[in-house]
């Protein structure tokens, strides 16, 4: 999931416009990016837009934000999107454990009733400083949770800090990469912004893949081609194999480590490797 792009649920012209853009992943969006009268609305069109199969795309996944999980809006979101054509339910606004063990609750509630068999999976957004204190914590808080989701703008606000501080935004990845870790989740990047800055979202997704994060939100469909070039596995894969085929001719060898282009290849390296292969598409 290199790129995902948002889309605001209130702009149902814009639904088939993102399933034809190459994103890999399409988040609706029924919380931030929708006004207070326009919930309901933006609920029913979305899950229009699910029932029509528009969105039966096995090359990309479907997501959906809803309001937070103390919202008057959060159950009913719950009974609309609880559907096997959504993937991921992308929770915001989540601020410790306690939060997502009730939201997992009141989904496997409605997965109960509609007779769904699969459990659906949570992706949670780390966006206040207590949830980041806590990202570990949350993220082993329920089986459910798939991933952390990093929203940098709503943490940088509350607390003052400049969005486009590269050691800020740095401090803030690091933080919510070793939660994710510590958990077994996955870690995924947060939006940016400013449209017009494509060297400011190449350099800040850089800086999320070389902490190992999955890949990067997108706001526009500007940013997706972005988002996919720096997330891009090829060269990350073409050394994983290089790395598996070295390691098998050193155990042949007797030997536990090995050199590899001047790198120093031992169990650890050799483990991230047998992952990245793992985890990608057997097209790679």
């Amino acid at each position: 999931m290199r790129s995902k792009l948002f889309v605001p649920g209130s702009r149902p012209e814009l639904f088939a416009k993102a399933f034809a853009s190459a994103a890999d992943a399409i988040s609706f969006d029924v919380e931030d990016s929708v006004p207070e009268d326009g919930k309901v609305a933006a609920r029913a069109a979305i899950v229009g837009f699910l029932a029509s199969g528009a969105a039966r795309d096995p090359a990309r996944l479907v997501i959906v934000r809803t309001n937070a999980p103390d919202s008057p809006h959060f159950e009913d979101d719950l009974r609309a999107f609880a559907r096997p054509e959504v993937a991921l339910i992308n929770l915001p606004k989540v601020r410790d454990p306690d939060g997502v063990r009730h939201a997992a609750a009141a989904l496997e509630k409605i997965e109960r009733d509609a007779g769904l068999s699969l459990p659906m999976r949570l992706l949670i957004n780390i966006e206040t400083p207590r949830a980041l204190r806590l990202a570990a914590d949350i993220a082993l808080a329920h089986e459910r949770v798939a991933g952390l989701q990093l929203g940098l703008t709503d943490l940088c606000e509350q607390l003052g800090f400049d969005r486009h501080d590269e050691r800020t935004v740095h401090a803030c990845m690091l933080a919510m990469r070793l939660g994710a870790g510590e958990a077994g989740r996955f870690a995924y990047d947060s939006a940016y912004p400013d449209l017009a800055d494509d060297a400011g979202y190449r350099r800040e997704a850089g800086q999320a893949r070389a902490l190992g994060y999955a890949g990067k939100s997108c706001v526009h469909p500007r940013q997706i081609a972005l988002a996919n070039e720096v997330f891009a596995a090829g060269d990350d894969l073409a050394f994983a194999r290089r790395v598996i085929d070295a390691a098998r001719d050193a155990a042949a060898n007797g030997r536990g480590a090995f050199l590899l282009d001047g790198r120093m290849i031992d169990a650890p390296a050799i483990r991230r490797a047998e992952a990245l292969l793992a985890a990608a598409p057997r097209t790679s």
